[in-house]
């Protein structure tokens, strides 16, 4: 990953990825062969050393279904299959060696991408992790993939002695080890699996357009789903508990309350989930600063000054001002720190980068949201 900072002023413009790839160790598991009783397995390819299970490269709405479920969070860490060779279509000894992580999405989105052709694919156990975080967490590396193509018996199934490994996957696999261990090259395919086809028709030739990863509008929607889910999820305990609250720091009876200030709680708290969330990722490369908790911080500080300008807050009176200013950092801190969270998914981002900006959002997001809390109350019981 590139640098948060020189990239973050190119908003969501296009960045070149590292190719250095470096090595990295697994544990020596004996592998055993992907098993045929896997849903979306269509039928068995005979191999010189035993069934191969054939895949399509039509998805199913199972498969489908399955994709809708992770991108909310549903069973997202057990999203995985078996590691080990599957052949797509009717591939012969000259087909392609494509290698993927065994977290299904990213095995469907790779045999999805090639409609009508024959290839092999090697699937690495990556504990259910996709490439790009694998190649990062060392499951997708040498020693993995040196393993795969021994115990897969490849040496006997294709003619040549070339893989093809997604880019993203370069940080974690280290070439030159991979040919000296195990006779065979590597070479690294596009960023997307959709450029795959053209990438095989021209020779195994990427173009710059290839190598480059975008961070547009579209490639942050779609990660809104599951951060808005899990924000949703812990929404379900503070929510009621502060709406509750809301009863008894007003100055009316408690049903009164819960009318006036409960209900104004309800939105401030939705509208800090919905900044954080969503509205940040939406607006990335037009929000200032440069690290995303200030970000999180200026879209959640805005929305609720334009909750309270229409609400239409007294803030003549030291209640008046009290409750604002509390309902100006709570939702600040909420939204910076669920903004945090894209961190792990941008383009731009380092693992050294985010380490420094948690060293002081996290405090910073903590504190703020006691200064708040500590405000609301005591606007609460101010007369």
């Amino acid at each position: 990953m590139d640098q948060q900072g020189s990239s973050e002023r190119k908003g969501a413009g296009r960045v070149v990825l590292p190719m250095a790839p470096a090595s990295c160790g697994t544990e020596d598991v004996p592998a055993k062969a992907p098993g045929m009783d896997q849903p979306f397995v269509e039928g068995v390819h005979a191999g010189p050393r035993g069934d191969i299970p054939r895949v399509g490269s039509r998805l199913r709405s199972a498969d489908r279904w399955g994709t809708i479920k992770a991108r909310l969070g549903v069973g997202r860490m057990r999203y995985a299959i078996d590691p080990g060779l599957y052949a797509l279509g009717s591939p012969d000894e000259t087909s392609p060696v494509l290698v993927s992580a065994n977290y299904k999405m990213s095995f469907d989105c790779l045999r999805s991408a090639l409609p009508g052709r024959d290839a092999w694919i090697l699937v690495l156990d990556t504990k259910g992790i996709n490439v790009w975080c694998a190649a990062g967490k060392g499951t997708f590396g040498t020693a993995e993939l040196v393993r795969r193509i021994e115990t897969s018996g490849l040496k006997d199934i294709v003619s040549h002695r070339t893989v093809i490994l997604p880019q993203l996957s370069a940080p974690g696999v280290a070439a030159h080890t991979v040919k000296e261990r195990s006779g065979f090259s590597v070479q690294y395919g596009p960023i997307r699996a959709r450029d795959l086809g053209a990438y095989l028709d021209a020779g195994l030739k990427a173009t710059p357009q290839m190598r480059c990863m975008t961070f547009a509008l579209r490639d942050r929607a779609v990660l809104i789903p599951i951060e808005l889910f899990e924000a949703l999820k812990a929404a379900l305990i503070v929510v009621p508990v502060m709406f509750i609250a809301s009863g008894f720091l007003g100055q009316g009876g408690f049903a009164d309350n819960l009318a006036g200030d409960g209900l104004f709680t309800l939105l401030a708290l939705g509208l800090s989930i919905l900044a954080g969330a969503v509205l940040m990722p939406l607006l990335l490369p037009y929000l200032p600063g440069r690290a995303f908790a200030a970000k999180g911080f200026a879209i959640g500080a805005a929305t609720a000054l334009l909750l309270i300008a229409g609400w239409g807050s007294d803030l003549s009176t030291w209640r008046g001002a009290l409750h604002a200013a509390a309902w100006i950092m709570i939702p600040a801190a909420i939204a910076g720190y669920l903004a945090m969270n894209f961190t792990g998914a941008s383009t731009y981002t380092s693992l050294s980068g985010v380490r420094r900006e948690m060293r002081w959002a996290v405090p910073l997001e903590i504190g703020t949201a006691a200064a708040g809390i500590i405000m609301w109350i005591a606007s609460g019981v101010i007369a």
